[in-house]
């Protein structure tokens, strides 16, 4: 059976990647292909790619691995993996750790979407980009100057992809999606950070004490219904606390 839907999806080995996997998975005549750092077992209808997002050179020279030809009703790229970083003050942080916050949070998710544009510019399906953002992206947070930054700049690059295809008439839906917050490995990382690096410390702490995290499975339920009703959502940022 032809599939009619395929999900491109980084970040597909844990946390909400991985719980968007298995949702799709469950789904009749859709097809996954899961990008991971660490490895991940063929499935049925699941093609997995190991590939680390923080090695641009590489992602660069295997980018044509990702995005297959065909003839699909639905085409969706989930650009989901993200990392928080190094929890420091400026003037703190190591070099190595600006480079790899904004190479796997921008650069990556900015070679996949511009990868993705070019390839299916052509394609007379859905085509659309969930790029999965932050309200940090907003928001002056002490120790979290890589991770607001990264996602400020990953919500206006969406935002000015989606201007583009409107003037181009493309025909692509992009949105950059603040998931809330969601019980992944990224919140023990978050309670890890030094109190005197990051005063939100205790805050994020007691979320997860208080049983007031998301569970991954029901944020992916949340992505899903967004890239279901994608025509009902006018505007690129969107907030899963909003619908």
């Amino acid at each position: 059976m032809e599939k009619k839907s395929l999900y491109i999806i980084t970040g597909a080995s844990k946390g909400l990647g991985l719980a968007l996997k298995k949702a799709l998975l469950k789904l009749p005549h859709t097809g996954v292909i899961g990008i991971s750092r660490s490895p991940q077992q063929p499935e049925d209808n699941f093609t997995p790619i190991q590939l680390d997002l923080g090695d641009a050179k590489n992602l660069i020279n295997r980018i044509i691995e990702i995005f297959p030809e065909g003839t699909y009703e639905e085409i969706v790229l989930i650009n989901n993996a993200g990392w928080i970083g190094e929890i420091a003050y400026n003037g703190n942080l190591s070099s190595e750790a600006i480079v790899s916050i904004h190479t796997v949070n921008v650069i990556a998710p900015a070679l996949l979407m511009n990868a993705f544009m070019k390839t299916y510019k052509h394609h007379n399906g859905a085509k659309i980009i969930v790029n999965i953002s932050s309200g940090a992206a907003a928001k002056v947070v002490d120790g979290w100057s890589g991770y607001s930054a990264s996602k400020a700049a990953l919500n206006q690059m969406t935002m000015i992809a989606q201007r583009e295809s409107e003037l181009k008439n493309l025909g692509f839906k992009l949105f950059a999606l603040s998931p809330g917050v969601i019980d992944t490995p990224m919140q023990a990382s978050i309670r890890s950070a030094r109190p005197n690096e990051f005063s939100s410390l205790s805050k994020f702490k007691s979320l997860k004490e208080d049983g007031e995290l998301s569970t991954p499975e029901d944020i992916a339920q949340k992505v899903l219904y967004l890239i279901a009703h994608h025509n009902s959502f006018d505007e690129v940022l969107q907030d899963v606390r909003k619908f």
